[in-house]
């Protein structure tokens, strides 16, 4: 595949505050390191932003949502009905993800990526169908090239569209009866890992129902017999339009230097893919939480990432990236707000010495 879209081009972050941004976080008023991750988050944001005061500004979710053909040879529990149903259930306030997004003052964005059904019109809901739903990948690729490049590009474009609104930080999710299939796909055709390694239960499955899915997936992927060194290839090939638009927007949120919250497995495969296009796009990430889908740890794991949390989420909708987003606040708020030694006028251990 060509890749003769616009897609974001993403350089490494300058290193020159970093001297300056260590020495500021250890003069806080604390033991060297014990503040733990945060004290690693606030030195990525201070990166990130190029400046020792950062902020955080009009945090934003955007949970991208699409239909999966491969549901109709029985990898899921539920049936392919219940993405739409879903999508709707956010747009009345409903969903985990519309709790956590008004318990932490951040804006839903809900979008149609490819899902099989048609919405009317709504303030809450962004129309970027690329068609309704992939097609079935056991029997040929989800999606076209051109299909693919524009999920691609959308997706880098509502980004950039939201940097443009003042947001600084973006939490990432999804909706996709069937997605954890198309990830587990993904997964092992791009970290070259068996796809017994990448399956987990999804929305639920029983033994019976997680032996046929592994089954399923392992005739998809000799089906198309494919390497991961064309990160393109293999996600027309087995990808969601919702994991295709947000690997996009990933892409054109680092592009702008925003934040980028990293929810669960699905996520964690966009995001894989992206990487695979723009490896920069790492050193832009904070990783929000450890799922209980199986292959999660496995792909963090590779991905060389720190989750911030591990508490057995396997939900989506990007409810890892909005419980974890205090956290990151509190990151940027002591980086703020913390004395210094000199200023709160108490000694360190140099002083003792």
């Amino acid at each position: 595949m060509n890749l003769n879209t616009n897609l974001p081009k993403i350089g490494s972050l300058s290193q020159s505050l970093q001297a300056a941004l260590v020495d500021k976080i250890n003069h806080k008023t604390k033991p060297l390191g014990a503040l733990g991750q945060l004290e690693a988050v606030a030195l990525q944001l201070g990166l990130i932003q190029q400046t020792l005061t950062p902020q955080l500004s009009n945090p934003t979710l955007m949970v991208f949502a699409g239909d999966h053909g491969v549901v109709n040879s029985g990898v899921s529990p539920y049936p392919q009905a219940v993405t739409a149903q879903m999508v709707l259930n956010f747009l009345q306030g409903g969903a985990a993800i519309n709790v956590f997004a008004r318990q932490h003052n951040m804006r839903l964005r809900v979008i149609d990526a490819g899902v099989n059904h048609d919405f009317d019109v709504h303030t809450d809901l962004i129309h970027a169908k690329v068609a309704a739903g992939t097609a079935n990948f056991l029997q040929e690729a989800a999606m076209t090239s051109a299909q693919c490049q524009q999920a691609l590009a959308t997706g880098a474009s509502l980004a950039r569209q939201e940097v443009a609104s003042g947001c600084n930080v973006f939490g990432f999710g999804e909706m996709g009866i069937g997605n954890t299939s198309s990830a587990s796909c993904l997964m092992s055709v791009l970290c070259g890992i068996p796809i017994e390694e990448c399956v987990g239960r999804g929305t639920g499955l029983d033994d019976a129902g997680l032996a046929q899915k592994l089954s399923i997936l392992k005739q998809a992927i000799d089906f198309h017999d494919m390497g991961g060194d064309n990160a393109l290839d293999v996600l027309a090939t087995f990808g969601g339009y919702e994991i295709a638009m947000m690997a996009g927007a990933m892409l054109g949120a680092a592009e702008q230097q925003a934040v980028l919250l990293i929810d669960g497995f699905i996520a964690t495969a966009a995001l894989l893919v992206a990487a695979q296009l723009q490896p920069n796009i790492l050193q832009y990430c904070v990783f929000t939480h450890c799922s209980g889908e199986a292959g999660h740890r496995r792909l963090l794991a590779h991905l060389g990432a720190t989750p911030l949390l591990d508490i057995g989420l396997r939900l989506g909708e990007g409810t890892g990236a909005a419980l974890a987003y205090p956290l990151v606040q509190a990151a940027v708020n002591f980086m703020n707000e913390m004395a210094s030694f000199e200023s709160a006028g108490v000694s360190t251990a140099e002083d003792a010495a």
